[in-house]
C-alpha cells in the first residue's frame, strides 16, 4: 500500500468482507467496480478470508455502494483512519535489506513480528531484491529490532519522511515490471486463441474452441490492465465493456456450436484435440512460470497466477476429454467439455456487463 500524494482529506484503511469472493474472477469484477472511484488508492485483496482492504480518502459509504450492486454479499468489517493533513508529518518511509528473505515463508514470519506495531501502516514486500519497505510512525529502531529477533540479516538501508508523491517512484518502477510480464502473458494468450479457434473448428471439437475463448478472455484481462494505465477510469470502465461484449459474443457462438453439433452431429478429431490441448498447456505452464517470479509483487499478480493455474486445469479436461473420445468413439466428451467450458467464459462476460 503507498501513500496517497493528496493531503487535503482524510485518509482510512477499509475492510469489506465479502463471502462471495472466491476465485479471481470476483476480484477483476471489484477492481472494475472501483475504478472510477476517484478516492480509492489501494486495494489489497485476500481470496482465503475473502476480504479485500481498501486505502481512501473520506467516507467509505461511496465504496460500499459501488461492491453492492456485484451481489457477492459485500459488508464492511471495519473501518479506521490512516492520518490525516494534521498527522501526516509524522510518517516515516523505511527500506530495510533482508538478505535471508527468499521465499514467502520469511514474507508471513515478517509480518507477523510487526503485526502487534500499532505505529506502522504498510508494508511492501519485494523477494527478488530482498527488501522490505515499510511506512511507519515514529522511529525505525524500534522496527528494526523486531526484525533482528528473526536472524533473517535485516539492515535498515535508508528512512525518510513521507511526502507528498514520494511513492510514486517506487509505484512506477512494479508498475514497469508487472507491465513487462503482462505484455508477454498477452501476447502468448493472443496467439493461442486464433490458434485453438482455427485448429478446433478444423478439427470439430467444441472443447478446442470453448478453450480458445477462455484464452481469450485471460488476453482481454491482460489488454486490458495494459490499456488502463495512465489513462482516465472511464476509459477503464468502458474497455471493461467492450471486452466483456466481446466475449459475450464469441461464448455464445461456442455454445452454439455445441448445440448444432449435439443435433447434426459431429465427429472430433481426438489426436488434434490432444496435441492442441497439449501445446496450449506448455503455453500456459510458461505463463505460470512467467507470473510465479512476481506474485510477491501483490494481489493482482498473484491472481494472474491463479487464473494461469485454471486455464492449465482446463487443458488438461481438453486433453482427457480427446482421450475419451478416443476410446469411447463418441463425440460427447467433446461436447461435455466444450459446454462447462463456453459457460464459464459467459457467467464471465456476464458479471462484468453488470458493472456500471
Amino acid at each position: 500500500m503507498e501513500l496517497p500524494s493528496s493531503d487535503n482529506a482524510e485518509h482510512r484503511q477499509s475492510i469489506f468482507s465479502i463471502p462471495k469472493m472466491d476465485c479471481p474472477s470476483e476480484e477483476n469484477l471489484i477492481r472494475m467496480a472501483l475504478g472510477n472511484e476517484s478516492s480509492v488508492t489501494s486495494l489489497a485483496f485476500d481470496l482465503g478470508k475473502r476480504k479485500v482492504t481498501v486505502t481512501h480518502q473520506g467516507a467509505p459509504d461511496p465504496i460500499l455502494a459501488r461492491l453492492q450492486p456485484l451481489k457477492l454479499g459485500t459488508v464492511l468489517q471495519e473501518s479506521q483512519v490512516l492520518f490525516s493533513q494534521a498527522t501526516r508529518s509524522n510518517f516515516r518511509k523505511s527500506t530495510f535489506a533482508v538478505p535471508k528473505m527468499d521465499c514467502p515463508s520469511e514474507e508471513n514470519m515478517i509480518r507477523m513480528a510487526l503485526g502487534d506495531l500499532s505505529d506502522i501502516r504498510s508494508l511492501s514486500f519485494d523477494l527478488s531484491m530482498r527488501e522490505v519497505v515499510i511506512v511507519h510512525r515514529g522511529d525505525a529502531d524500534a522496527v528494526l529490532t523486531r526484525l533482528g529477533r528473526l536472524n533473517l540479516g535485516a539492515v535498515l538501508r535508508e528512512s525518510v519522511p513521507v511526502s507528498a508523491g514520494q511513492g510514486t517512484a517506487v509505484t512506477k518502477d512494479e508498475d514497469a515490471a508487472e507491465a513487462g510480464t503482462l505484455r508477454i502473458l498477452l501476447a502468448i494468450n493472443g496467439l493461442m486463441f486464433v490458434f485453438e479457434l482455427v485448429l478446433g473448428l478444423f478439427a470439430q471439437s467444441t472443447g478446442l474452441i470453448a478453450d480458445s475463448l477462455d484464452m481469450f478472455a485471460d488476453a482481454a484481462v491482460y489488454g486490458l490492465a495494459l490499456y488502463a494505465v495512465g489513462k482516465a477510469a472511464s476509459m477503464k470502465s468502458r474497455a471493461a465493456h467492450v471486452a466483456g461484449w466481446l466475449q459475450l459474443i464469441l461464448a455464445v457462438g461456442a455454445l452454439s456450436e455445441v448445440v448444432r453439433r449435439f443435433i447434426f452431429g459431429s465427429e472430433p478429431e481426438s489426436t488434434l484435440m490432444m496435441g492442441v490441448g497439449l501445446i496450449a498447456l506448455v503455453a500456459n505452464v510458461t505463463c505460470l512460470v512467467l507470473i510465479s517470479k512476481k506474485r510477491d509483487r501483490g494481489a493482482h499478480m498473484t491472481a494472474s497466477y491463479i487464473f494461469s493455474a485454471n486455464d492449465v486445469i482446463a487443458n488438461l479436461g481438453v486433453i482427457a476429454a480427446g482421450i475419451l473420445v478416443a476410446w469411447t468413439q463418441s463425440p460427447y466428451p467433446d461436447l461435455v467439455i466444450g459446454t462447462i467450458i463456453g459457460v464459464i467464459v459467459l457467467n464471465g462476460a456476464r458479471r462484468i456487463l453488470q458493472l456500471r
